[in-house]
């Protein structure tokens, strides 16, 4: 679709005017200020996209997880059009040529949590768990298990109401396997993600040692962080082959064939504005309440560790609800390992001594995860070569 932004006008417009109004997110009365008592240059406020409607767009952006840009891109519109629905409004089913996605799905995940018929984290999508949690739901309450969400069954959810509610049983769920599979790293297998590739190079920026390209600087984390991994013990898998750039989704389908623990997705940031510097972590979290608590904690531990041990700036991780966040089975982190339009973060992202480090720190903070808080050592101070010993060492125990 056509990108909408601040001074477009036309019906793609207007229907997004709509929907944040029916949403709550734009008063009744909102008019065009930009051109209010200028009739040369006057159009149809329902069509006009002005700054009221910016300021909308920019509030629902921040309330769904989505870049805060007030553009109405592909990610925007159909966060907008999942909104939407409401439970009732459609017949809900599991179809895998026509996915269905909306906040109706979301509600219906969450009354059949509730009830105890599903427990994997509200996200809005009628995937296979969804269906065989609302088939069970179902075939316990007498009518036919067949997975589709119509007005018997709504009937009987709206009937039944909420016996328990309280935590979530996902992030409980995802919390137990952490435990579970113990503190050593060996064994562990996770999914190393290195944005773009093959002819998607990326940002050309000058760096210490000449020009580099966006799609280097994240293979050569990627590889150094996989050395590591593998030093240690974990199974580790690339999303992507070198000379490759598989979409989002293909990526996401990739890892969850590889039945993973975790997914670390590298990107590098860019902005207009030259100050913009920085790294930043992201994992999936939605307006639902719904958060994987381990892509939190984990994320909490990423920013800790790269920014105690690097020049760059703490800005801070954030729940998101972009694809590779919500369409991946395992806890998934992305990491914007800074900015390549800010001279700083050029600096420390092009140097190869940098690299490392910051290769290191995202490893440190995967065994921090998997030691859930049983360590003292400070922040920024547990080497690989530490850790690497105290693997060794663990595994003589055994």
């Amino acid at each position: 679709m056509h990108r909408l932004s601040h001074g477009d006008s036309g019906p793609a417009v207007a229907e997004v005017r709509s929907t944040l109004l029916s949403l709550g997110f734009l008063p009744d009365d909102a008019q065009d200020h930009d051109t209010a008592g200028d009739p040369l240059h006057w159009s149809a406020p329902a069509s006009d996209y002005d700054s009221a409607l910016d300021g909308a767009v920019r509030a629902f952006q921040q309330h769904r997880g989505l870049l805060v840009d007030g553009i109405v891109g592909p990610a925007t519109y159909r966060s907008l059009k999942e909104a939407s629905y409401r439970l009732g409004a459609r017949t809900l089913i599991y179809q895998l040529s026509a996915p269905l996605y909306g906040d109706d799905v979301a509600t219906l995940q969450t009354r059949l949590q509730d009830l105890g018929f599903y427990s994997e984290r509200v996200d809005g999508y009628f995937g296979p768990k969804t269906h065989e949690g609302l088939s069970s739901f179902q075939r316990e309450i007498g009518l036919s298990p067949d997975g589709i969400c119509g007005p018997a069954t709504l009937r009987s959810l709206d009937l039944l109401g909420a016996r328990v509610t309280g935590g979530s049983p996902h992030a409980i769920s995802e919390e137990e396997l952490v435990r579970q599979s113990g503190p050593q790293l060996t064994g562990k297998r996770i999914v190393i993600d290195p944005d773009l590739g093959g002819a998607d190079t990326g940002r050309i920026v000058d760096g210490v040692y000449g020009r580099i390209a966006e799609a280097e600087i994240l293979w050569d984390v990627a590889s150094r962080l996989e050395g590591r991994m593998a030093a240690t013990g974990m199974e580790t898998f690339l999303s992507r082959a070198r000379g490759t750039n598989p979409s989002v989704a293909e990526r996401a389908e990739t890892s969850n064939a590889f039945n993973a623990d975790l997914m670390i997705s590298l990107r590098c940031a860019s902005s207009t504005s030259p100050a913009a510097n920085g790294v930043a972590s992201f994992h999936f979290g939605n307006s639902h309440g719904s958060t994987s608590l381990i892509g939190q904690v984990l994320t909490g531990y990423v920013q800790r560790e790269i920014v105690a041990r690097t020049p760059l700036l703490d800005c801070r991780s954030h729940g998101r609800t972009w694809d590779l966040l919500r369409l991946t089975d395992m806890p998934t982190v992305q990491i914007d390992l800074g900015y390549l339009t800010n001279a700083s973060d050029v600096e420390v992202l092009s140097d190869p001594r940098s690299r490392d480090v910051i290769a290191e720190a995202i490893l440190v903070s995967v065994k921090r995860l998997y030691l859930l808080g049983q360590d003292d050592q400070p922040t920024g101070t547990f080497t690989f070569a530490e850790l690497l010993a105290e693997e060794l060492a663990a595994a003589d125990r055994g």
